[in-house]
């Protein structure tokens, strides 16, 4: 089936056009805040600003911080519960913890510790004990998957604000780059610079407002087969991959990493999120889940709108040298991850050229690091 109307991102609720600019004047307002590091004897390093992660430096090491939230993936558990009683919520809580750490590791940094942001409409919500059992558990067992500490957390009640039937989930980590080598920051991109790409389990955890108005559109909701035999929701509660332990190990194994672009909100166009002006060519690219071609065929959205919205199974992309990329594919391999070398940088007008696709996103159409 197809929807009478097509649904876009922008329609269910996220407009980065309405997003973009009010994140552009926090991130001028705090770059005059670095100075307060520097009256406590520390120094940001300003390249870092608008990354993933902000990093500043104490004494001979680089340590780096993030803040991150989960979305509206725990709502499509809610809605899924009513269906077959499974909570998901171990899941729910693994892949906050991979948001946060995603984008933590994604300056070269190694996970120290974690802190829990569980906010509720209602203190009753945290009452059903299996639910809490299952994200608890997982979210204890992502940290053990990130070497990370869980170092405690906040769980408010928010009456009024927060609908109390849900929970928002966030987090913020801390985590320390010794080697100020592995500090991965734009600048390090080099027109001939080869990029591969990391196999994404799935949706992750963004572009499920979307996914949920489109549930909302269908006779079984998400109870919908797909072709693959598998239920929309259970499509939309896959974990995503955390990237931790291969980032590290990247390092160890003396592999010149350039660059690391998390590919969540903005999709694909994410590939060009660093500030110099290249052109980023993408030759090869993971087939989208089949999730992805359902998403496209019910709510009209062309190869555009969608590559720009969704990673379409491309999770990460590492930027190394052409002489580093047979070892890199084996060390994620070994990291039981799927790599592809998927193109390469060269100078000229910043865009990202997706040949397989025909598709070509310009500069401007990322109006955000």
């Amino acid at each position: 089936m197809k929807l009478d109307k097509k649904i876009t991102y922008s329609s269910s609720g996220v407009n980065y056009s309405d997003i973009d600019p009010i994140k552009k004047l926090a991130q001028t307002s705090a770059a005059h805040t670095g100075i307060n590091l520097k009256k406590s004897g520390f120094s940001e390093v300003s390249a870092t600003r608008g990354e993933s992660a902000y990093v500043w430096q104490q004494g001979n090491i680089l340590m780096a911080s993030v803040i991150e939230g989960l979305g509206t993936k725990n709502l499509v558990a809610d809605a899924m519960k009513k269906n077959n009683g499974k909570t998901y919520y171990d899941i729910v809580a693994h892949d906050t913890v991979a948001t946060i750490i995603n984008d933590l590791v994604s300056v070269g940094a190694k996970p120290l510790s974690l802190h829990a942001y569980w906010a509720v409409g209602d203190s009753k919500w945290l009452s059903d004990k299996q639910r809490m059992k299952d994200l608890i558990s997982g979210w204890k067992s992502a940290c053990d998957i990130a070497g990370v500490s869980w170092g405690g957390g906040e769980t408010p009640a928010y009456a009024g604000i927060i609908n109390p039937d849900t929970i928002d989930l966030a987090g913020s980590a801390v985590g320390i780059i010794k080697n100020k080598a592995n500090l991965l920051i734009d600048k390090k991109i080099k027109a001939g610079d080869r990029i591969i790409f990391l196999k994404s389990n799935g949706i992750n955890a963004n572009g499920l407002s979307l996914a949920r108005a489109l549930a909302k559109k269908l006779p079984s909701g998400y109870s919908t087969k797909l072709k693959n035999k598998k239920t929309f929701g259970e499509s939309l509660l896959t974990k995503s991959n955390i990237y931790a332990n291969l980032v590290q190990d990247l390092f160890k194994n003396k592999i010149d990493v350039h660059y690391l672009s998390n590919i969540t909100g903005h999709g694909l166009r994410k590939v060009m999120r660093g500030r110099p002006n290249f052109t980023y060519v993408i030759e090869k690219i993971f087939a989208p889940q089949e999730l992805f071609h359902f998403i496209q065929s019910i709510s009209g959205m062309n190869d555009y709108e969608m590559y720009q919205t969704f990673n379409m199974g491309q999770d990460y992309a590492i930027f190394v040298p052409q002489k580093d990329v047979t070892k890199t594919l084996k060390v994620i391999k070994q990291n039981k991850f799927t790599g592809l070398d998927a193109g390469y940088v060269h100078a000229g007008a910043k865009q990202v050229v997706i040949k397989p696709k025909k598709l070509v996103y310009k500069g401007d159409t990322l109006d955000l690091r």
